[in-house]
Formats: structure tokens, C-alpha cells, sequence
């Protein structure tokens, strides 16, 4: 009988190919599928070896220089962990525990330690070869600053009276907080955090028109911006503005007239002035 150690021994040489070596067979237990370079060599119905979950601390999303840890949290207590990067058979880690989680840690993490990871587990006595399906993908971002967001107006940027308007900063990630600033205040109108890459920030009318811009950052420390998007300026409707310089030249039509009949009436006074014989006049 096999030694746990044997079988570990045997499973590492089973689990790391190198390039250009021939993989090994499969258990019989093992469901054969095509080969994915982004996971493991062979998987297992889901119903037999549920996937576990992977998550990460502080952030999914953090600057260069942190550190980083990746928690692989297994269904049941399992015997071997192992943590995967998109694009790569071998396994980026390894960590043989006997609990239900395991711990990967990425010390001061660079932009190129950023991208997809999954994890999986064993236990003892499956077959060589056999792991767990792979946990959902985890998309680890090292980045010193957020891609710009975009802001727009909806239904448009020019606001009829008495309407309201809603404004859209969106980025490219989910589960971000989102801020909007209006010129000439220092504190933003409005902070929300949604689950969407997007944020809407609803404005009365009245209040409504002026510029506008937005950014969004990560929830959490350590916090990582965005650039502040481009500036959207809202207008008031004209309609409003057409009424009262209608209203202005109304009135000075009727300054004017008024004005051209006092000038009528003192020309006409004048010439019948000038008229009156030169004896007569007082």
C-alpha cells in the first residue's frame, strides 16, 4: 500500500509537465476533456468534486507593491491545493494543507503578476491525476491608475423646465464607488457604489444645469483612482429664455411706438406754431 507521501510524490510528478513532455494517463476515475491551457490536466463531474471559491486580499484590484494573497476556499476538507494563471498548464503554486483552505501569497505584485486565476484541490484517495473542477475566474489587476470613465446625460444634456436628468459615469469594472463633481464645488454632488461598471446620478431641473465630471475608484484601501472623465456641460431648455426675449422686444415695440407718437405730436405742434402770422404771436 502507498504511503500518503508516495501518492503526494507521484501526484507531483503526475501534476507538473514540463514542455515537450508527454502527459500522463489518466485515472480510470478521471473524465477524460480536451486539453485547456488555462486548467488542469483532467477534471471531474461537478456533482462528485464541487469547484471551491477563490478570492483575494486586500483587493482584486490593487497598486504596484502590495501584497497580495490569493484564499482558495475548498467544500470540504481537501489535501492539496493548487492556484493556476490563465495562459499556463503548470500550476503557479502549490500548498498541501489538510483544512479547507488554502493561502497563496504574491509579495509586492508588479503589473505583469496581474491577469486570470483559478484554483483547485484534492483529496486523498481520488486518483492520480484527479482534481476538482476549477473555482470561477479571478481577475487579478495591478495598475496605478483606473482607465478613464465616460459621462453622458440622459435622455439628453439640455433640460426642460420643470424635468429631471440623470447623469451616467461609466467605467469598465464592477462593484466601484463613483463620484460626481460639478465646477466651482470642492465636494462632490453625488457618491454612489454600484455593482454595474456604471453609476447613474439623477438631477433636479432647476439645479440641473452646469459642467460636470466623474471618476470612480476601488471600494476598498488600498484604494486605486481613475482619471476624472471628460466634462459634460448641462444646459437649461431655451424655450424658456426664447419667452422672455420675446416679451423684451414686445415691450420695446411699445416704448418705440409710444415714443413716435410723442414726436408726431410735438412736430405737428411746431408746424402749426410756425404758421401763426408773426403779429399775432404772444
Amino acid at each position: 500500500m502507498q504511503t500518503a507521501r508516495q501518492l503526494e510524490t507521484e501526484d507531483e510528478k503526475e501534476a507538473v509537465v514540463a514542455p515537450g513532455d508527454s502527459l500522463p494517463t489518466p485515472s480510470p476515475r478521471a473524465l477524460r476533456k480536451p486539453r485547456d491551457p488555462g486548467s488542469p490536466v483532467y477534471s471531474v463531474p461537478p456533482a462528485s468534486y464541487p469547484k471551491p471559491r477563490l478570492g483575494a486580499q486586500p483587493a482584486a484590484i490593487v497598486t504596484p507593491g502590495v501584497n497580495v494573497t490569493l484564499s482558495c476556499r475548498a467544500p470540504q476538507p481537501a489535501w492539496r491545493f493548487a492556484l493556476f494563471k490563465s495562459g499556463r498548464i503548470i500550476p503557479v503554486l502549490y500548498r498541501g494543507v489538510s483544512m479547507e483552505l488554502a493561502e497563496f501569497f504574491l509579495e509586492e505584485v508588479t503589473p505583469a503578476q496581474g491577469g486570470s486565476y483559478h484554483c483547485c484541490y484534492r483529496r486523498l484517495g481520488w486518483g492520480l491525476g484527479v482534481w476538482s473542477h476549477p473555482s470561477d475566474t479571478l481577475e487579478l489587476l495591478v495598475t496605478d491608475e483606473l482607465p478613464r470613465p465616460s459621462l453622458v446625460a440622459l435622455p439628453g444634456p439640455v433640460v426642460a423646465p420643470g424635468a429631471n436628468v440623470s447623469l451616467r459615469c461609466a467605467g469598465r469594472l464592477g462593484g466601484m464607488s463613483f463620484a460626481l463633481y460639478r465646477v466651482g464645488e470642492a465636494a462632490p454632488v453625488q457618491y454612489r457604489r454600484s455593482a454595474q461598471p456604471w453609476a447613474d446620478f439623477p438631477l433636479r431641473g432647476a439645479r440641473a444645469p452646469g459642467t460636470y465630471s466623474c471618476y470612480y475608484h476601488t471600494p476598498s484601501s488600498p484604494y486605486v483612482l481613475s482619471q476624472r472623465s471628460e466634462p459634460l456641460v448641462v444646459s437649461a431648455d431655451g424655450s424658456g429664455s426664447l419667452d422672455y426675449t420675446q416679451g423684451n422686444l414686445v415691450r420695446l415695440g411699445l416704448a418705440g411706438l409710444v415714443l413716435l407718437s410723442l414726436g408726431t405730436l410735438v412736430f405737428l405742434d411746431w408746424r402749426s406754431r410756425s404758421r401763426i402770422p408773426c403779429s399775432i404771436r404772444p
